[in-house]
C-alpha cells in the first residue's frame, strides 16, 4: 500500500463517471471546461497584445528609420561627409539623407495638415522599406525638378485627390513681400500612393524629392538629418550617440524606441494589467477545484474508510486526492491551450467573418491605428499561463485532500 502507483490509479480513476456518481463527474467536468475558458480567454487576449505589439513595430520601422540623426537647428550644412563617416561606422548597415518640415496640401476646395518628407530614393530604399506599400507609383520617379508627390493613402482619400492630380504643398515658412508675408507654395503632381497600414502616417504622410523639399524650403545644400539601419536595431540608442559624438557632437540624436516609447509603453503595460485581471478569472476557475474535490472527498467516504482499515496512511489518501486535483487542472489547461491557440491562430479570419455577418468593422483605423486584428502566440506567454494555472488549481487541491486524509474510518462507516 505504500507504492504511488496505486495512488495515483484511484486518482485516475475517481475521475471516471459512474451511473451512480453521474453528478459528481459533472461537476468535474465543469470545473475542467471553467479553467479550459480561463485559459483560452488569457492565451487569446495576450496574443492580440502580441500581435498588435509586432505589427506596430513592424510598420513604424517600415517608415522610419531605427535612428536619426539631425542638426540642432533642424539643418546640417556640411552633411555629406558625416554621411560617408556614419555609413563606416561600426553597427551601421545604411544611412540616408532626409528633409522632413510639417505643411499643408490642397486640392481643390478640401485641405489637410501634413508632414512634408524630402527623400533620396536610392538612398531611402536602405533605410526603410517603402516600396512594399506603395500601391501606385514609384519611389525611383521622384527626382529633383520632376515635383512629384507620394501621398498617403488616407489622405489622398480625405483630398479626393487620385494619381495624375495636382495639389499644392504649402510650408510654414514664407517670403517677405510689399504685402506681408506669404507661405511658400508649389504645385506637385500626384505620382503615386502608400499604405503603411497605420492611419496616424497614411493621413499625414507627402513624399516628395529631396531636392524639391530642399527648393521648396530654401534649404540650399543643407538637409534635416540623416537616417540611419541598424544591424541590430536593439542598439539602436546605443550606437546613435556613440555615432554622433564620434562625428563631434552637435547634433539632436533620437531612436525608434525613443519616438515611439509611448506606443509600446502602454502595450507592455496594458499586457502586464490584463494578464493579473485574466489570471483572476483563471483562478476562479481554478477554486471551482475545491468545491468539486469537497464533493468527491463526501462520495468517497466509504471508499477512504476501507483503503485506512486495508493500512493506507493519511499521506496515501492526501496523495491520491491530490494527484486527482491536479488531473483537472491539468486536464483544464491542456484543453485551454488547445482551444486557445486555435482561436489565436484563426482570430483574424473569425473576426473578417463576424465583420462580413454584422456589417460594420469592429476595429476603426482612425482609433486603433490599423484596421485588422493580429494575433501572435508567444511561447513564454503560454508557459507562464500554464504554470500559474497549474499552481492554482494544486492549491485549490490542498483544503479537500487534507481534509479527506483526516477522516476517521470507524466514524464514516458508521455513518454509512
Amino acid at each position: 500500500m505504500n507504492g504511488f502507483w496505486y495512488e495515483g490509479f484511484l486518482g485516475l480513476r475517481y475521475l471516471r463517471a459512474s451511473p451512480h456518481r453521474g453528478f459528481v463527474s459533472l461537476i468535474a467536468g465543469i470545473a475542467i471546461a471553467g479553467l479550459a475558458l480561463g485559459v483560452a480567454v488569457l492565451i487569446v487576449v495576450l496574443s492580440v497584445m502580441n500581435g498588435f505589439e509586432e505589427v506596430l513595430r513592424t510598420r513604424i520601422l517600415s517608415l522610419t528609420a531605427h535612428a536619426t540623426i539631425s542638426g540642432l537647428e533642424g539643418r546640417i550644412p556640411d552633411w555629406r561627409a558625416d554621411l560617408e563617416k556614419l555609413r563606416k561606422y561600426p553597427g551601421i548597415a545604411a544611412a540616408a539623407p532626409y528633409i522632413e518640415e510639417q505643411g499643408m496640401v490642397i486640392h481643390g476646395a478640401k485641405s489637410a495638415g501634413i508632414l512634408l518628407q524630402g527623400i533620396v530614393p536610392r538612398d531611402e530604399r536602405q533605410v526603410a522599406e517603402l516600396s512594399p506599400h506603395l500601391e501606385s507609383g514609384r519611389l525611383a520617379d521622384l527626382v529633383p525638378g520632376s515635383y512629384r508627390v507620394i501621398l498617403g493613402k488616407a489622405l489622398a482619400r480625405a483630398l479626393g485627390a487620385h494619381v495624375g492630380d495636382r495639389v499644392v504643398l504649402i510650408v510654414a515658412q514664407g517670403n517677405v513681400t510689399p504685402v506681408g508675408i506669404i507661405p511658400r507654395m508649389r504645385a506637385f503632381r500626384v505620382d503615386g500612393i502608400v499604405s503603411v497600414g497605420m492611419y496616424e502616417y497614411d493621413r499625414r504622410i507627402a513624399l516628395v524629392s529631396m531636392g524639391d523639399a530642399a527648393k521648396l524650403l530654401q534649404m540650399g545644400g543643407a538637409v534635416t538629418g540623416i537616417r540611419l539601419k541598424m544591424n541590430d536595431m536593439y542598439q539602436a540608442s546605443r550606437i546613435v550617440r556613440n555615432a554622433a559624438l564620434a562625428l563631434g557632437g552637435g547634433f539632436y540624436v533620437d531612436d525608434w524606441t525613443g519616438q515611439h516609447v509611448n506606443f509600446f509603453r502602454s502595450i507592455e503595460i496594458t499586457k502586464r494589467i490584463l494578464f493579473v485581471i485574466l489570471s483572476l478569472v483563471v483562478a476562479v476557475a481554478a477554486f471551482n477545484v475545491v468545491s468539486t474535490m469537497v464533493m468527491v472527498v463526501k462520495d468517497k467516504r466509504r471508499d477512504i474508510a476501507i483503503l485506512r482499515t486495508l493500512g493506507a496512511s493519511p499521506r496515501s489518501i492526501l496523495s491520491v486526492f491530490f494527484v486527482q486535483g491536479s488531473l483537472i487542472g491539468l486536464l483544464g489547461i491542456a484543453a485551454g491551450v488547445a482551444f486557445g491557440v486555435l482561436i489565436a491562430v484563426n482570430l483574424q479570419e473569425m473576426v473578417r467573418g463576424l465583420e462580413s455577418i454584422v456589417g460594420f468593422k469592429f476595429l476603426d483605423a482612425r482609433v486603433y491605428f490599423m484596421s485588422d486584428l493580429p494575433a501572435r502566440v508567444h511561447r513564454t506567454d503560454v508557459l507562464r499561463i500554464c504554470g500559474v494555472a497549474f499552481l492554482l488549481a494544486c492549491i485549490s487541491t490542498i483544503y479537500p485532500a487534507w481534509r479527506a486524509a483526516r477522516l476517521a474510518p470507524a466514524e464514516s462507516l458508521r455513518n454509512d
